[in-house]
């Protein structure tokens, strides 16, 4: 088969909260992609994070494997840049290139690509026509496009709908209030924003008559910047829309209900442009499901959450059934300054959300639970379940040499937090460790 080009867009925060997971929000070019190719519903992060989660994806590997375990913009790195997958794309043949979000270093020089387009702004207004005009330059092929948008990232745009904010409902999981409405209208014009520039891409791909050798990937870094979501382990912190399009068994408008971590995306690119493949990987070609050879490609999934803008160290295990949740360190308080800053945030700090306490360990039945609000790890019938889920999750760590086995993970040298006790990630840094 013809090495295909690879175009991979993503967002910033949108979860699965567009319109192909039936959700009241209007994608309709990202539903266009959805009804030509396969959509995940049960796509996951490896990380609630924003750096985490992209540089599981882009190295095929845990964050705390990777050495991502916090934001790059505030000072943290990967291991080995080499291991970004433009280096083994740049083995079997591929140019590349950057446009917009990476959120994987300060300095994207260090990313390996051929060419990156800085703008000054990673928003939908101007990366749309950057990636368009590249796109019509006619690069060299295979290619490699990383293509990142800032939307659905808060700040959100003003609410462009009054009917979306009269009307409109809050994620599930919040209280329905005239505040988070009005929140969610705003994340909604922030998502039609970042559906615009999905259809400048597909448009543009037809156009150039590359659509038929070129696969889309798109996808986002975690769920959306409310409070219960993102920089949580929760499915609502976790899931995130993935949809692929193109050569490979990824067309005909179809959909899969099988398990899938981001980290399955690596090998995947890798075996469809015949790049090598690292000894090292933590996730799993997603060809033979797309082929339909297998129902599915893993059985359990592993998440992580180290530092955000604060520290508040937790691992995850996840099955089709099962969520365990386990929380370490004394903290047992909501780590507010990981909650992004909002009118929701507001109205659940001033009734007193951030003084309920958190349990150490949280086991839901997923089936039974899917929002992840009876907690069952204290409850003598799950006893076994808890016991099996803890077991597998310490061999994982153990088996990825988990640096939180040895107790506190360090700050590294030049990096910055917030206080776990403060209220926002805009207060004062506790300060760069040197």
């Amino acid at each position: 088969m013809k090495q295909p080009n690879i175009v991979y867009v993503h967002s910033h925060d949108t979860g699965r909260y567009v319109q192909p997971y039936g959700h009241q929000v209007q994608t309709p070019n990202i539903q266009r992609l959805a009804d030509q190719g396969l959509l995940l519903r049960q796509a996951f992060a490896a990380a609630p994070t924003c750096s985490g989660s992209r540089a599981a994806l882009l190295t095929g590997q845990y964050p705390h494997v990777n050495g991502m375990t916090g934001l790059a913009h505030r000072g943290w790195a990967l291991n080995d840049y080499g291991r970004h997958i433009v280096h083994p794309l740049r083995e079997a043949g591929y140019w590349s290139a950057l446009i917009g979000e990476q959120h994987l270093s300060q300095d994207p020089g260090v990313l390996g690509y051929d060419h990156v387009v800085d703008i000054g702004t990673t928003k939908v207004h101007s990366i749309a026509p950057a990636a368009q005009q590249l796109l019509r330059s006619r690069p060299p092929q295979p290619f490699f496009l990383s293509i990142g948008f800032f939307e659905t990232h808060r700040e959100f745009f003003e609410p462009s709908s009054v009917r979306d904010a009269l009307y409109g409902a809050p994620p599930p999981h919040l209280p329905d209030t005239p505040e988070t409405r009005a929140d969610m209208a705003a994340f909604k014009a922030s998502a039609r924003s970042f559906d615009q520039g999905v259809g400048a891409i597909l448009q543009t791909l037809d156009e150039q008559n590359l659509a038929d050798d070129t696969l889309v990937v798109l996808s986002t870094d975690h769920g959306l910047p409310f409070p219960g979501a993102k920089g949580t382990l929760t499915d609502r912190g976790l899931g995130v829309l993935c949809i692929l399009r193109g050569p490979g068994g990824f067309m005909g408008g179809h959909v899969s209900d099988a398990l899938i971590s981001q980290l399955d995306v690596y090998p995947t690119l890798c075996e469809l442009a015949g790049a090598p493949l690292p000894p090292d990987l933590d996730g799993s070609s997603l060809l033979p499901l797309a082929r339909r050879e297998v129902a599915s490609v893993r059985e359990e999934l592993f998440a992580e959450l180290t530092f955000h803008a604060a520290y508040d160290p937790q691992r995850a295990i996840r099955t089709n059934r099962h969520k365990l949740i386990r929380h370490w360190g004394p903290r047992r308080e909501v780590v507010l300054p990981n909650v992004d800053d909002s009118p929701s945030k507001d109205l659940l700090v001033a009734a007193g959300w951030a003084e309920q306490p958190r349990p150490e360990v949280e086991l839901y039945d997923l089936l039974a639970d899917p929002g992840e609000m009876r907690n069952l790890a204290y409850d003598p019938a799950f006893a076994d379940v808890r016991q099996r889920l803890d077991g597998r999750l310490r061999q994982w760590m153990f088996e990825t040499d988990d640096p939180l086995l040895d107790g506190d993970v360090p700050v590294p040298p030049g990096a910055f937090v917030n206080d776990p006790a403060g209220l926002s990630a805009r207060e004062p840094f506790l300060g760069a460790v040197d």
